[in-house]
């Protein structure tokens, strides 16, 4: 019913303005100039090169940061990983450590290497019984610790939780399932402190993608489900949809036509399995999709991963899923890296009140 009630209005929108264009007189001054754009007999537009402005949306510290990324994307020096942290994200780290009082413990948890974040103040006593997992995005090939700082660090100070980020195996060294059973690992030792309701995991671009693998890994292998999950600037599958296409160039200032069609497999952690399987692509199995907990999917309408996340979502709620789907315009895939900007403040925000929400609830 509210999808009618949104499109309607649209429509009679529509037809306004094309009735206005029809009644105009040619050669009018204030005659609109609408440009056609080629369409094939498949459906598929050919899109003519145009300028897009940052949008009129964004903050002005979010305009800056969209700014100053676009053209870090364009930089390889910049994107140049030293020791698992990526330039640009230096100065990101550095204020997030003047930003949030935390303590970090570098421990092994049944042999899985992992920091674990606790805010310098102490657990607040409504989250003592609850723990957060987080897995770090870097397309499977690195990006730790630098993604797992960013990630971690704002949501155990702002939520007043632990966090026990997992340093889980990636590429090219070794291939799927390595993650996942790095992740079930911690998982069951958690298990013997915590209650399943009372743990939730979540995780960023490949982290969030993992997130999701390793919600069906714990089906297939008999753990008990998470309270909660967050796939954020990833979905439950393979990236593609419109998002691939037309977002990717406006958040990252070039086209990666590896996010386009069956980029899961360019991933070369993934280089040897089957993107149909319900373990590497849960979207692909409603079975598996059905039993999954409450999901918050973040992205922003320049990330690559919009259309599958977005895509993600509808399945979700099909299947009659908890799924929470939110959407930062103008931004970009992980865009809440930079904790100065008042979106990345509204997505920890976000997080936060999600987990308090559904921890505990079942």
């Amino acid at each position: 019913m509210t999808t009618y009630r949104l499109i309607a209005p649209v429509l009679l929108l529509c037809a306004g303005i094309a009735s206005a264009q029809n009644n105009r007189k040619p050669g009018t001054d204030d005659a609109p100039k609408t440009q056609l754009v080629p369409i094939r007999e498949d459906g598929t537009i050919e899109l003519p090169a145009e300028s897009v402005p940052l949008s009129k949306f964004l903050s002005p510290e979010a305009k800056a940061y969209l700014n100053q990324h676009l053209h870090d994307m364009q930089d390889p020096k910049v994107i140049q990983q030293e020791k698992g942290i990526p330039r640009f994200m230096v100065p990101y780290l550095e204020r997030q450590k003047a930003l949030f009082a935390i303590k970090m413990d570098d421990e092994k948890i049944s042999g899985v290497h992992a920091f674990v974040y606790t805010p310098s103040a102490g657990v607040s006593s409504a989250n003592a019984d609850r723990v957060l997992i987080n897995l770090h995005g870097g397309g499977f090939s690195g990006c730790w610790p630098g993604c797992a700082e960013l990630e971690s660090r704002p949501i155990a100070a702002l939520g007043g939780i632990k966090v026990v980020s997992v340093d889980y195996r990636e590429g090219p060294d070794n291939k799927f399932p390595a993650a996942s059973e790095d992740v079930a690992t911690v998982y069951r030792e958690l298990l013997k402190t915590y209650k399943s309701q009372n743990i939730g995991i979540y995780g960023c671009s490949a982290g969030g993608m993992l997130t999701a693998q390793s919600v069906a890994w714990f089906q297939k292998h008999d753990l008990p489900r998470p309270g909660a999950i967050g796939i954020f600037c990833a979905a439950a599958g393979d990236f593609g949809g419109d998002a691939a296409y037309t977002s990717t160039p406006l958040g990252e200032a070039r086209l990666m036509t590896e996010m386009r069609e069956g980029g899961m497999r360019r991933l070369g952690y993934f280089a040897e399995a089957d993107p149909k399987d319900s373990l590497v692509a849960p979207i692909n199995s409603p079975q598996v999709l059905a039993k999954f907990p409450p999901t918050l999917i973040i992205t922003g309408t320049r990330a690559f991963e919009m259309s599958s996340a977005v895509h993600t979502h509808a399945q979700l709620v099909k299947l009659g899923v908890d799924a929470d789907l939110h959407v930062w315009e103008g931004l970009f895939h992980g865009f809440f890296y930079n904790s100065d900007v008042p979106e990345s403040r509204e997505a920890y925000d976000v997080i936060v009140k999600f987990f308090d929400k559904h921890l505990g609830a079942e």
